[in-house]
């Protein structure tokens, strides 16, 4: 049985925000990088990737979601994880990965948490 991997995209005030939900996996991650990797990021904005349907999660998926780190800081862009599942932090916690991204308990709380950049 597979389960695919949903992928909605929307524009918040601080910026875009995409939500997974299903398995990100060797087989998904690379179309998740590819979109990730192709989005116009300004600098100051901040990219929320939401993991709150998220049910599984491979190493090719923290890939990705490093790949979309490093794709934000390039672009002088912030970076914000939010309402990552238990599976997950687990994975963060053993890798050293907790803090390298800003988690969030939901998008929500990470739209609020963003700081406009001084014009």
């Amino acid at each position: 049985m597979t389960h695919e991997l949903t992928v909605q995209t929307r524009t918040a005030t601080a910026g875009p925000v995409i939500e997974l939900a299903g398995e990100l996996d060797h087989h998904s991650a690379p179309d998740v990088r590819a979109l990730l990797l192709g989005l116009g990021l300004h600098p100051g904005q901040q990219l929320v990737i939401d993991l709150a349907g998220l049910t599984f999660c491979d190493s090719s998926g923290i890939t990705v979601l490093i790949a979309a780190r490093n794709h934000a800081l390039q672009a002088e862009a912030d970076i914000a994880l939010a309402a990552v599942p238990d599976h997950v932090s687990r994975i963060f916690r053993t890798v050293g990965l907790e803090r390298v991204f800003t988690i969030h308990p939901d998008a929500r709380a990470a739209e609020a948490a963003w700081t406009p950049p001084a014009s």
